[in-house]
């Protein structure tokens, strides 16, 4: 039989989160060919009212319902708990302990685990018993902060969320790299917060020393009704590109601006085609809606993680633009052998 080549191959993991952080976080380790399994309230993950959005983020997961202030359940969970490699939970701090599934009670019965909580401001945060979501951590973290005399608005994305997912999935895959050498699990407290800050800490609260205020960075309407994103900062090679896409001639007028970085100069002009730019070797590049995203030609080259990748659970379906980094596809290698979950309750997250 062919080796598996999948990355996390043979990781188990417990879910036990709800909503989008924690299930984002194990959605990119279903990715690397991790085995995971969703533990969901009675009722199901209130995600699930978003049913494209659950879909995404939890495709390729077996899924088990329990009810945690069960005891018999609670005692289930336990189980599968000192089973896994992972255990990942998004509960506010305090509520795993009351229920007997904390770091420590685990730890006791299964010491390798890599156990992490994902929370709103982290476990001994003042802030730690406050209730949230994406937009609260977006506003502690400074991510409203709008320019000068501008309105704040709310990003599309929930990108507190997400990049506390993204951060929580690293820092498993490098709690189990550091266990491979030591033996020993690991604890690793998430703060959506804090791991938004960082970003927004690092890239500044905009102004004038913001890079992304000079003319040549952002969205620009075309002449052909669309618009095209630019990212040319103080790069000359770039800039000379752009003034001879915008200026044919090579035109004194956005050469003379350059210097001064004249924003109504570099603003005010309009590329005719939207893939001129792209010619000329410039970054860029053309907005595109959500439900249009996934049907670029370079898109369908490259494929996505869940539809790529051999997966781990057959009839499972796959979501376009899945998440995780992208591998060849390995033809020939029969997906990973799974465990049954010994419960009726036990489905294919996804599936049909």
């Amino acid at each position: 039989m062919p080796h598996d080549t999948r990355l996390l191959a043979g990781v188990r993991v417990l879910d036990l989160s709800i909503w989008r952080p924690g299930p984002y976080a194990t959605s990119l380790l279903v990715a690397l060919g991790a085995d995971t399994l969703k533990v969901e309230p009675p009722g199901g993950d209130p995600m699930r009212h978003y049913a494209g959005l659950f879909e995404t983020i939890n495709s390729g997961k077996r899924s088990l319902e329990l009810d945690l202030k069960d005891q018999g359940d609670r005692g289930r969970a336990m189980e599968l708990a000192c089973e896994a490699d992972v255990v990942v939970e998004g509960f506010r701090p305090g509520v795993m302990a009351r229920l007997g599934l904390d770091d420590a009670t685990v730890r006791a019965r299964n010491p390798g685990v890599v156990y992490c909580s994902i929370s709103g401001y982290g476990q001994d945060d003042p802030r730690a018993a406050l209730p949230g979501h994406d937009v609260n951590y977006q506003a502690w973290a400074a991510a409203l902060t709008p320019d000068a005399g501008a309105v704040a608005t709310i990003p599309p994305l929930p990108v507190a969320d997400l990049a506390a997912g993204m951060a929580a999935a690293f820092g498993v895959c490098a709690a189990l790299l550091g266990r491979a050498a030591s033996g020993r699990g690991t604890y690793l407290d998430v703060s959506m917060t804090d791991v938004l800050s960082t970003w927004t800490g690092r890239a500044g609260a905009g102004g004038s020393g913001d890079p992304t205020t000079v003319p040549g960075y952002g969205l620009f309407t075309t002449a052909d009704g669309g618009q095209l994103s630019l990212g040319v900062l103080n790069e000359q090679h770039f800039w000379s590109a752009l003034c001879k896409v915008l200026e044919p001639g090579g035109g004194p007028r956005l050469r003379r601006a350059q210097p001064a970085w004249n924003g109504d100069a570099g603003r005010g002009a309009r590329c005719h085609h939207r893939e001129e730019a792209g010619r000329a070797g410039l970054g860029a590049g053309r907005r595109r809606r959500t439900r249009g995203a996934g049907a670029h030609p370079h898109r369908d080259a490259l494929g996505n993680a869940l539809s790529r990748l051999p997966h781990p659970h057959p009839g499972a379906r796959p979501t376009a633009g899945g998440p995780g980094p992208r591998r060849a596809p390995r033809p020939g290698i029969p997906p990973a052998p799974l465990t049954p979950a010994a419960s009726a309750g036990c489905y294919v997250a996804g599936g049909p």
